[in-house]
């Protein structure tokens, strides 16, 4: 499994998930950058991704939605703030109301900063979110978001060996 650590600071307030992949740095973020392949990787195995909207530039947003296997959608957003192809990216992660991606107001909304660095034989990469308060970020713990985020990340691995 890729995912090597996972850690959560509440007094930074931030959620930190490292993962290794034994292909370059480049190759991760062609998942990141090409919709159809963020589709198979963003959201755990039973809630797969469709992204309604990408784009992965300096102030672009990405529109997506999960579908649980029982067929509910579940809505969300990035607004993205930078990118240094292929090294980084940062991007706030939020959730939607409905299918016209309406912000969330009730729902934390994660600053999120993931980097690909080489290491190694492969590249490590380092998804670090960060939230207004430790509060928000407790409340996406308790929904699950280490597991989620570490069976998505972890699903990688195929992805690219295909």
């Amino acid at each position: 499994m890729p995912v090597t650590d996972v850690s959560h600071d509440l007094d930074a307030r931030t959620l930190t998930i490292v993962a290794n992949f034994t292909c370059a740095p480049k190759r991760i973020w062609e998942v990141y950058a090409n919709p159809r392949q963020l589709e198979q990787v963003w959201g755990p195995p039973t809630y797969p991704a469709t992204f309604v909207d990408h784009d992965l530039v300096p102030g672009g947003r990405m529109n997506y939605y999960m579908t649980s296997p029982e067929g509910a959608k579940h809505y969300g957003y990035w607004e993205v703030e930078s990118v240094d192809e292929p090294n980084s990216f940062t991007f706030a992660d939020g959730f939607a109301l409905d299918e016209g991606f309406t912000k969330n107001p009730d729902l934390p909304v994660g600053r999120n900063a993931f980097s690909f660095a080489e290491h190694e034989s492969g590249t490590r990469a380092t998804f670090v979110s960060t939230y207004a308060t430790a509060e928000a970020l407790q409340k996406v713990l308790d929904m699950g978001v280490v597991e989620g985020a570490t069976s998505a990340i972890n699903q990688i691995d195929d992805l690219v060996a295909a």
